[in-house]
Parts: C-alpha cells; sequence; structure tokens
C-alpha cells in the first residue's frame, strides 16, 4: 500500500480535526482531542446544527471506526508545517 501524507488528507478532515469546541467543559480541545464518551453521547443526543455538527459527526465516524490512528500522524506532520510557516 503507498505512502499516505497530509497533501492527500482532505482538507475537510484537517480543518474538523483542529478545529476547538467552542463550548463546554472541554471548550478549546481540538475534535480529534475529544474523548470518545463524549462524541458518542453527542451522537446519542444529536449533534448541534451547522458546521460543528458536521465535524463531530465526521469525529464520530472516526473515532467509531478506528481511524484516529491513521489521522493523528498526518495531523503531527500538519501541525509543523504551520509552525515553520509562522517562523518565516
Amino acid at each position: 500500500m503507498g505512502h499516505i501524507d497530509a497533501t492527500t488528507l482532505s482538507a475537510e478532515v484537517l480543518a474538523a480535526a483542529t478545529m476547538p469546541m467552542p463550548f463546554g467543559r472541554f471548550k478549546g480541545t481540538r475534535l480529534i482531542d475529544l474523548p470518545e464518551p463524549y462524541v458518542v453521547w453527542f451522537k446519542g443526543q444529536g449533534f448541534p446544527t451547522g458546521l460543528l455538527g458536521q465535524r463531530l459527526a465526521l469525529m464520530y465516524e472516526i473515532k467509531a471506526n478506528g481511524l484516529e490512528k491513521l489521522i493523528r500522524p498526518l495531523l503531527e506532520t500538519h501541525d509543523g508545517l504551520d509552525r515553520t510557516d509562522k517562523r518565516d
């Protein structure tokens, strides 16, 4: 199987994973870093409307299907690129 890097990961997945939770106990926490039970709770209660709900639903699918371990290394690479850009 070929090598996967940040350039092959969709912009939406990166944006969803790095979006900070805007409210509640985990305010400021990246969506990818939310505890799985919290995301599952949202699934049961109903995701919020709008962009946050769409991104939480995506995080639910990522976490429920065990894909988090594939995404985290790409986020680290992406985050590293961002830090490098800011130093210039």
